[in-house]
């Protein structure tokens, strides 16, 4: 019963635990839940059927025929024979045909049909997870943006207090008479300015959580906090996805070879043949009986041969394709990567004059408040000290977000985790 009590106790604390979400779950969890993650089965299962279809190649295959012909002459023997009559056959024939034919050797088309399948499905496999890994830009742009948000909504606190601190002094220079009610007032019509910094800042803030809620298909509280990404140290190392497409894509164009060389090669087969008709074998026996023929089947089109060294000189062609974008690729992703490099080493140097300009604006607003309260200053020459405070650590915040973004993009971009 105790332990009961204490688990209804604690639950509303535990409903309104404050919600996590780390930028590799949110990756996940995107990739999840969006649509196109579908295919990836569909094209499983595509595979599966056709390696199936392919597979019956070896199964007996029957065909059933019938026909009835007439014909306006037929083989007569003429030669007179004594007590010997042959009787002609008749102008009007018959027959009923079964035929079933079991492949035996067939240059391993079949095999190399299925390979060709197994790798297409790798190949479209790999396109499905191109288009996968797009959607981390879009969540690398919601991300940071909620983190931006949440870091400026912090500012705006700290402006708040220091605005709280110049209100309460100037109201008693007021009630002591030595100073205007202006000046209080234009504190406190600053201090509902930052109220309203802060309106906007969760109205959008909102906004985001609410798209990013569409992207993982999970609705995150209005006070999910965003875990911030560790980020290692950067690698010219690539490892998108894209590559291992080419990869895919150049296997496939490989198989193709072989499937070349089966097709060209001969072909065995068992057959046998039942039928029912006048006349039979016997072209000489002018009733209706029953027949059957049976034997070894070897076929060999050689007619393949003329095209066999184009078809695989456009196999090349197709392979210097791939190679030519797989180069391309890499040339832009390098060039990014570059980019995303210099932006890196750009605002690193900015943060560093941040802190440094934090730090004079610091001792100069302290020297104000202290001014403020002596009345040397008015309230707005120390509002004035306060906003440029303010203006200098939100450039800090904007800076380290855009590093922080930078950072992202270039492990992004390479593609390691």
């Amino acid at each position: 019963m105790k332990r009961l009590l204490f688990i209804l106790l604690l639950l509303p604390a535990l409903l309104h635990a404050q919600q996590t979400l780390t930028l590799t779950k949110a990756y996940d969890m995107a990739q999840q839940n969006y649509p196109l993650i579908k295919q990836r089965e569909l094209l499983k299962q595509t595979t599966e059927i056709n390696i199936d279809n392919l597979s019956k190649g070896f199964l007996p295959q029957f065909n059933l025929s019938a026909q009835a012909t007439y014909q306006s002459q037929v083989t007569q023997v003429n030669i007179p024979i004594p007590g010997i009559s042959i009787t002609p056959p008749s102008k009007d024939q018959y027959k009923v045909l079964a035929d079933v034919n079991q492949l035996v050797y067939d240059g391993g088309v079949i095999k190399e049909q299925k390979n060709i399948q197994h790798l297409n499905e790798d190949a479209e496999q790999q396109k499905v997870e191109v288009e996968l890994y797009k959607l981390k830009d879009r969540i690398n742009q919601l991300f940071l943006g909620v983190m931006l948000l949440d870091e400026q909504a912090k500012q705006i606190d700290l402006v708040k207090e220091d605005l709280n601190i110049g209100i309460k002094r100037t109201e008693a220079q007021v009630n002591n008479g030595v100073a205007f009610r202006s000046n209080l007032n234009v504190l406190k019509a600053e201090l509902l300015k930052n109220d309203q910094r802060f309106i906007e800042i969760k109205a959008s803030r909102k906004g985001l959580t609410d798209v990013l809620s569409l992207f993982i298909n999970q609705t995150l509280p209005d006070d999910v906090q965003l875990e911030k990404p560790a980020v290692a140290v950067l690698s010219t190392d690539i490892q998108r996805p894209e590559l291992k497409l080419y990869n895919t894509q150049e296997k496939l164009l490989n198989g193709q070879y072989k499937i070349i060389d089966s097709r060209n090669k001969p072909k065995a087969s068992l057959f046998a043949q039942g039928g029912y008709g006048r006349p039979g074998l016997n072209f000489l026996d002018n009733d209706f009986s029953f027949f059957y023929t049976t034997g070894v089947r070897l076929n060999w089109s050689l007619g393949g041969l003329y095209t066999q060294k184009k078809e695989k000189q456009l196999i090349d062609i197709s392979k210097k394709s791939i190679a030519v974008q797989k180069e391309t690729f890499l040339l832009n992703t390098n060039t990014s990567l570059k980019q995303q490099d210099a932006e890196v080493n750009k605002l690193q140097q900015l943060i560093a004059k941040d802190n440094e300009i934090i730090e004079l604006r610091l001792s100069v607003k302290e020297a104000a408040k202290a001014q403020l309260e002596n009345g040397v200053i008015t309230a707005n020459d120390y509002l004035r000290e306060v906003n440029a405070e303010d203006q200098a650590r939100q450039s800090l915040i904007t800076h380290q977000v855009q590093l922080l973004q930078a950072q992202i993009n270039y492990r992004t971009i390479s593609g390691k985790q």
